[in-house]
């Protein structure tokens, strides 16, 4: 992936050698941090017992999120400027392709990075919950130790599979600017959990999706900024953070009916949807 030559952002918010996080009991989380937790399950989507440590391959079984470190890397380090390229491409993108296809105005979002915990809109934010949106203050969070577990967990890594990641919670920005986020919220607060459920996977697929689509504007923009091979690395970290793979990894069998994200395959698949057209019109994945 060629990204030096992108645009850069200036919506980030480095917050690495800050405190501001939430508190853990003795023995796991306090009943303070898991409201919390259960309040961003609610506005993400994501599984509680991930975002509690519950799942081994992403909270490391259940070990404590490190404190933050007095230690900061540079403002200048190689992956924060690849995180802040990365966001400026998709700014870039977006701000064309929205309105273009949607006749919406897209607005920058801000993106965090922190080390360890802090605070978001939506509540305490800890490194064992992954990057996510808030919508309440519309930033995404993103403790920067995740490209390492991509690295040893999630595919192997590599440039694009982490633009992918960052992409796809930029996806949920979109959703958030075109009212998806409220509606399938209130849908989901009329039905049962399995039903919520599966509205949460549509949400996240189409995440998924809308990435696809900023990739596939991104590589015409900036002359074919991606190869084969960053293709392969995406769809490997797609597939490797399938509800049904993180499920099986942490509790050796998937509860299709539980699943929040999409399996590995949907996923997959929806990426690539977004990738190969370039149009949100084919992220529908409400109706299909």
């Amino acid at each position: 992936m060629e990204w030096e030559n992108t645009p850069q952002s200036s919506n980030i918010e480095d917050r690495r050698g800050q405190g501001g996080g939430f508190g853990r009991g003795a023995g796991g989380l306090g009943i303070g941090a898991i409201l919390i937790v259960l309040a961003i399950s609610y506005f993400t989507g994501i599984n509680p017992a991930i975002l509690m440590g519950g799942a081994s391959i992403v909270a490391g079984s259940g070990q404590k999120a490190p404190p933050p470190s007095s230690n900061a890397p540079p403002a200048n380090d190689r992956m924060t400027q690849l995180v802040r390229h990365v966001l400026g491409e998709t700014e870039a993108v977006w701000s064309e392709v929205l309105p273009a296809q949607k006749g919406v105005r897209y607005v920058n979002p801000k993106l965090v990075i922190y080390s360890g915990a802090t605070q978001s809109g939506c509540g305490g934010a800890q490194a064992a919950m992954g990057p996510f949106y808030c919508p309440v203050d519309q930033k995404v969070y993103l403790d920067m130790a995740f490209f390492n577990d991509m690295q040893t967990k999630f595919g192997g890594g590599g440039d694009f599979a982490y633009a992918y990641v960052i992409a796809h919670e930029i996806g949920h920005h979109v959703q958030n600017l075109l009212g998806t986020l409220d509606k399938v919220d209130s849908i989901k607060q009329q039905v049962s959990r399995t039903q919520a459920n599966a509205y949460s996977v549509r949400v996240e697929l189409q995440a998924d999706c809308y990435a696809g689509v900023w990739a596939n504007h991104a590589n015409d923009k900036w002359n074919n900024f991606i190869n084969a091979d960053d293709v392969q690395r995406a769809l490997a970290t797609a597939k490797a953070i399938g509800d049904d793979r993180l499920q099986t990894a942490a509790r050796g069998y998937a509860v299709p009916d539980s699943f929040t994200h999409g399996s590995s395959a949907m996923r997959q698949e929806w990426l690539t949807r977004g990738l190969k057209s370039g149009q949100m019109s084919d992220c529908d994945t409400f109706s299909q």
